[in-house]
């Protein structure tokens, strides 16, 4: 009998410990949170059916790599990781089996998280449907795919630190500035990068092209900047995904929508505090304005094509078709996203702040290059804008790059 009591307590010990191991909704609750501000989805889920099994094909100019699977599937995601393997993973870029992860993995961002908030993320990502989806391998030209050559660049450009706060900022300043700096990796799309594919850290958030997009300057550069925008207007753009002066466009759609959309209205301000905060890291370019035949030339096409929605001084109509004057993306020194819009059309984004839709028509087909071109530097020259001149050549190009 002694030994039944015995063996009861014992099972009863046991089932205390495993409920105490078993993470809190709390916790799981604040990990989504995290997970949605890291905008993890996008990059780790190819079939909306399967989120986060990975497999979604990420393009570098290095090749292409494919999102690995973050499922708590054993054989095939990170189910039989221990919390020190998804730690060592996520802030220095070490697999479990001791392989070096390519910087397309934000680890140079992700090791700014503290090993709380990492562990909050594995406590919310084992909450998720296991997915058997074996990781793809690399497509990588020689000899980048050799991950051996990780160790030098790591060596060159990681720099492994916590976040430090700035005693002489406020809160919500230095909150902003872990989400953007760290869990956000902003400049892993808006920071111009060297030859290797590392940062230009003297240029921080100044402006890069990504997928046959411009991510544009996030710093305080008064054209092609934020010197223009508000700490409400920030917040106001990624919360819905427009404001009075722009609209979340490609690759910045997606991140709205999965991510800061879906942010506390907290997070979302302090982003905005911080990004309002920088100075312009970088010169604006010096502007050559277009000739007057070519400035009449995209005249013709944009009264011809443009006017009905954009009206005769670029005005629009601030949260249906964006306003052109003054417009900091149409303004940036690469025209990518410009092109893009113009060549391919654009769909507003849709979020539960600002569910009303809106469509451009692309014009590929109906428009020469030259006629692109011309519209193009109209709109980048008119209304007080100004921005280098696009070629014809430039718009072949885009064409033939398109995503």
């Amino acid at each position: 009998m002694r030994m039944i009591l015995a063996v009861v307590a014992l099972c009863s010990a046991i089932a205390s410990v495993a409920r105490a191991a078993e993470p809190s909704p709390e916790l799981i609750a604040y990990g989504k949170a995290l997970v949605e501000a890291g905008d993890c989805a996008s990059c780790h889920t190819a079939d909306p059916a399967k989120p986060f099994a990975g497999g979604k094909r990420i393009d570098t100019p290095f090749g292409a790599i494919y999102a690995p699977n973050l499922t708590p599937d054993r054989d095939t995601g990170i189910g039989a990781w221990t919390d020190a393997d998804f730690t060592r993973a996520v802030r220095t870029g070490v697999a479990p089996d001791g392989s070096s992860y390519y910087p397309v993995f934000p680890y140079p961002y992700f090791t700014k998280m503290t090993k709380d908030d990492t562990l909050a993320i594995r406590a919310y990502l084992g909450t998720l449907a296991p997915v058997a989806s074996r990781n793809k391998p690399p497509e990588l030209r020689w000899p980048f795919g050799y991950r051996g050559l990780m160790r030098l660049w790591n060596a060159m450009y990681f720099k492994p630190a916590l976040f430090e706060p700035d005693q002489s900022q406020s809160a919500a300043w230095n909150r902003g500035g872990y989400l953007v700096t760290g869990l956000g990796h902003c400049g892993a799309c808006h920071t111009p990068k060297n030859y290797f594919g590392a940062d230009k850290t003297a240029q921080a958030l100044s402006g890069n092209e990504v997928g046959g997009w411009y991510a544009p300057r996030l710093d305080g550069a008064a054209r092609t900047g934020l010197k223009s925008w508000s700490v409400e207007d920030i917040t106001e753009y990624l919360q819905s995904g427009r404001n009075a002066k722009s609209h979340a466009g490609g690759l910045m759609a997606e991140v709205v929508v999965n991510s800061t959309a879906k942010m506390s209205d907290a997070d979302v301000r302090a982003i905005a505090v911080y990004l309002k905060s920088l100075p312009a890291s970088r010169r604006e370019t010096i502007v050559t304005p277009p000739d007057d035949a070519e400035m009449k030339a995209g005249q013709a096409v944009y009264a011809k094509l443009c006017i009905a929605c954009h009206e005769a001084d670029g005005s629009g109509a601030p949260r249906i078709y964006p306003p052109l004057p003054g417009n900091a993306l149409l303004q940036s020194v690469n025209p990518s996203s410009s092109l893009r819009i113009i060549l391919d059309g654009a769909h507003t984004v849709t979020t539960p702040r600002a569910p009303n839709t809106g469509e451009m028509p692309g014009y590929a087909k109906q428009l020469s290059d030259e006629e692109i071109a011309a519209v193009t530097n109209y709109i980048r020259n008119s209304w007080g804008n100004a921005a280098p001149l696009v070629t014809a050549a430039q718009v072949a190009k885009a064409r033939k790059e398109k995503p």
